[in-house]
């Protein structure tokens, strides 16, 4: 079935200890598709600026990614300028120009609103409420957001997130947006507002996912190689509500959220390969499902 993202494509320029770039592609929305696009088809929405590579875009529709919700916008893409120390479980941001970004207000194709699947990137809670209202009947909503909404507009986001079926957030976003700082307590405290299950990204320690009678912990995939953690979180979250999504209307039951996590986890594991979406974007099935046996025998043991 098909999966619908709102969200941010980007320009970011990037210095890590392993390398720097400059305005290389990103995005929230940009990750979330690529990764989905593996395992469900993609309806984007996002909006660049007139110097975003026209061939980027084509590539992205290349894949099963639907580009009819892009808007391209007179003025310059979004761009986010940034940094990571030792410790890559930390953004340093430098600059953040919205540019383009600043005037986003998605209206969704009309073929859009009845898609099933749905993932609200991180954007304004005033937005990701529109894009709510804009939707029919979805089947399952999940919701990212950030450090910077849960300060500035958390009446909003309050409310979105009572309207969502899963959240997926770092520790220390939800740690910030319940003031709780053991994460289970933190993850039973937001199923207590509304949503089914809350996903928590913890980097370089893996994902904690919890419904409220279940509980599943996966490790991050240990890497020898590692440039930049930049979308990695986006690309989990794509290869998560991707699995999902291309279960193809079948019941999801818990063991689904399970595989859904491990499917994000090696997929995101990727990401951290190489600068932007370059090894993202030349993955194959094959690298996908040896990645998964390999997360099998990691943590495979007998009693």
């Amino acid at each position: 079935m098909s999966l619908l993202v709102v969200g941010s494509m980007a320009f970011d320029s990037i210095r890590s200890p392993f390398g720097e770039v400059e305005k290389v592609v990103g995005g929230s929305a940009t990750y979330f598709s690529l990764a989905a696009s593996y395992l469900a088809p993609v309806r984007l929405v996002s909006v660049v600026g007139a110097d975003f590579p026209p061939e980027v875009i084509r590539m992205l529709g290349s894949r099963s990614i639907d580009t009819r919700g892009l808007t391209i916008a007179e003025g310059r893409t979004f761009h986010w300028k940034g940094f990571y120390e030792y410790d890559l479980n930390t953004a340093h941001t430098v600059t953040t120009e919205l540019n383009v970004f600043r005037d986003f207000a998605p209206v969704l194709p009309e073929e859009y609103r009845d898609t099933p699947y749905v993932f609200l990137g991180n954007i304004a809670p005033s937005l990701q409420l529109d894009i709510l209202r804009q939707v029919r009947r979805p089947k399952l909503i999940a919701l990212d957001t950030m450090n910077y909404w849960i300060e500035s507009s958390p009446g909003p986001l309050r409310e979105v997130i009572e309207k969502v079926d899963i959240l997926m957030v770092n520790e220390g976003e939800i740690r910030m947006l319940t003031g709780e700082y053991n994460l289970v307590k933190a993850a039973r405290m937001v199923i207590g507002w509304g949503p089914g299950r809350v996903v928590i990204k913890r980097g370089e320690y893996g994902v904690l996912n919890l419904s409220d009678s279940t509980m599943f912990a996966a490790p991050a995939y240990p890497l020898e190689t590692i440039f930049d953690p930049t979308g990695a979180g986006d690309s989990f979250a794509g290869g998560f509500m991707g699995y999902l999504a291309g279960r193809a209307g079948k019941d999801l039951v818990d063991n689904d959220f399970r595989l859904a996590t491990m499917y994000g986890s090696a997929i995101a594991s990727f990401t951290v390969e190489a600068f932007s979406t370059e090894r993202l974007q030349n993955l194959t099935p094959e690298d996908i499902s040896e990645r998964l046996g390999s997360f099998l025998t990691l943590t495979e043991f007998r009693v």
